[in-house]
């Protein structure tokens, strides 16, 4: 093969892994507001309408220590000490969902963080209660979703 032809052959190749639909898994927590509004069922319900496979859910009461792990990234912000004591104080579901961009359709899904300026049709912007109350808890990227879900779940309880 020419020269220009495999220079031409490596950017379509660079294009194509660009632009095909990239699978992947995310961490989903219905966080401790929703669990007495019996939402966890209509969020994990959505996300599976969306084209999402769930391939992993339990509940838990995460304990503080788990918390912290999870969420140490805000260890430094004034509101961290209250998000520990919020997100152990009830049972919360853990789910791990899988599909074509999962992380992005994930979060397109649930809306911006505080619920009073998500979108109507989103998780947070249909039950969330405020910002510190606002449902549901999903990765932020794809390298998190692996970190995270390592947190909550053992390779042989996702499926």
């Amino acid at each position: 093969m020419g020269r220009m032809k495999k220079e031409a052959t490596l950017i379509i190749n660079i294009i194509n892994i660009d632009t095909e639909p990239k699978m992947e898994r995310s961490l989903v927590l219905i966080k401790p507001d929703a669990m007495p509004r019996r939402l966890a069922g209509a969020i994990v319900a959505r996300l599976e309408e969306h084209g999402l496979r769930l391939a992993a859910l339990k509940m838990l009461h995460m304990d503080k220590s788990l918390a912290r792990q999870h969420y140490a990234i805000h260890q430094d912000k004034p509101f961290f000490e209250g998000l520990i004591n919020y997100i152990s104080s009830a049972p919360i579901v853990a789910a791990v969902f899988e599909g074509e961009r999962a992380v992005e359709v994930i979060r397109k899904i649930m809306g911006t963080t505080d619920p009073a300026k998500a979108e109507p049709g989103t998780i947070r912007g249909d039950f969330g209660l405020d910002i510190e109350h606002n449902t549901v808890h999903g990765s932020d990227s794809s390298e998190t979703a692996e970190e995270e879900i390592k947190l909550f779940f053992n390779a042989n309880e996702i499926y």
